[in-house]
């Protein structure tokens, strides 16, 4: 073909170009200008690489600090993958079909199969003198104050579920969600042994995501997923496909990954709990075992004995001697 010819795939590609910006009351040969100037784009540059390199800022000259750091930005990369499939179910108008659904809680459960496999990178590759003293200047700064992590619970069930199993047996459903907040699960895991009092890890993630939790749990009440499982999807075509893959996000989510962060923890900060009393420390081996808070997103998908026994084949098979 004589070079001087333009494909008449391309002509029809300008044109549509073409429309695509009279529409919007522009001129093609304007941003055709623009790909003649532009440089060709580099990996680099796409991905920030020089900019994402650049963040991890250790503390301390204990060289295993950086896969700390490392790691828990990997883990709030994923959340975001995560939190970023679910908005697009819960702002979805009208909701998503079921196919489309399932494939959305496909993705994330696989995002979380990621994270819950990758956690011996935290229990078994540091080591764990340096661990314990690098920790130290990190204080009071804490993997609990994760807000990305929060937000996936708000979108993914009702605000009721996330309190503890004795909350919610004083609690009602129908409370308003600032008044269940104050109650939510996980403020037992930091709260001081000794006095009862919150830690400053608490206060300091109460002050600044609090109204931001208030306002997800009120706009997610009837729109997270399972309102949206209970109003749309239980008796599709692909109810059965659903709940399976809604029972794998809720083991991922409550079962394999807090007790991936109980193992690692029983490694590196095992301790009596009168020693932890006597130096402040957090009520962490209370907070992070589900027999003990029973969060489960979905609880209808589950039989009462699966609940009554939440978590407890995980810490059999996992937590045993030998392991």
């Amino acid at each position: 073909m004589d070079k001087s010819e333009i494909d008449d795939k391309i002509l029809d590609q300008i044109r549509k170009l073409e429309e695509k910006y009279e529409v919007m009351g522009q001129d093609l040969s304007s941003y055709l200008d623009g790909l003649l100037y532009a440089d060709y784009l580099t990996y680099w540059d796409y991905i920030h690489l020089d900019t994402l390199l650049s963040l991890q800022n250790p503390k301390t000259g204990f060289k295993d600090e950086m896969i700390f750091i490392v790691y828990h930005q990997f883990t709030e990369l994923y959340f975001k993958l995560i939190l970023w499939e679910m908005n697009q179910v819960t702002s979805a108008d009208p909701p998503l079909p079921g196919e489309e659904f399932v494939e959305k809680v496909r993705r994330i459960n696989r995002y979380f199969e990621m994270l819950e496999n990758s956690f011996d990178i935290m229990i078994e590759g540091m080591d764990r003198g340096q661990f314990l003293k690098f920790r130290m200047s990190l204080l009071p700064s804490s993997g609990f104050q994760s807000a990305q992590y929060r937000l996936i619970e708000f979108q993914a069930t009702d605000v009721f579920n996330l309190l503890s199993a004795e909350a919610r047996k004083k609690a009602n459903s129908d409370d308003p969600v600032e008044s269940l907040l104050q109650q939510i699960y996980w403020k037992e895991g930091s709260t001081e042994l000794a006095s009862g009092k919150k830690t400053l890890t608490l206060r300091q993630f109460e002050e600044k995501y609090m109204d931001e939790f208030i306002e997800e749990g009120n706009r997610l009440k009837a729109k997270n997923f399972l309102q949206l499982y209970r109003k749309y999807y239980k008796d599709q075509d692909t109810a059965e496909e659903i709940k399976q893959e809604l029972k794998k996000f809720d083991l991922f989510a409550n079962v394999l990954w807090p007790l991936a962060h109980y193992k690692s923890a029983v490694k590196y900060l095992h301790k009596d709990p009168e020693d932890i009393a006597a130096t402040g420390g957090t009520n962490w081996q209370r907070y992070l075992p589900p027999r003990f808070q029973r969060i489960i997103f979905f609880p209808e998908i589950w039989s009462r004995e699966e609940q009554e026994n939440w978590g407890k084949k995980w810490v059999l098979d996992q937590l045993s001697p030998g392991k």
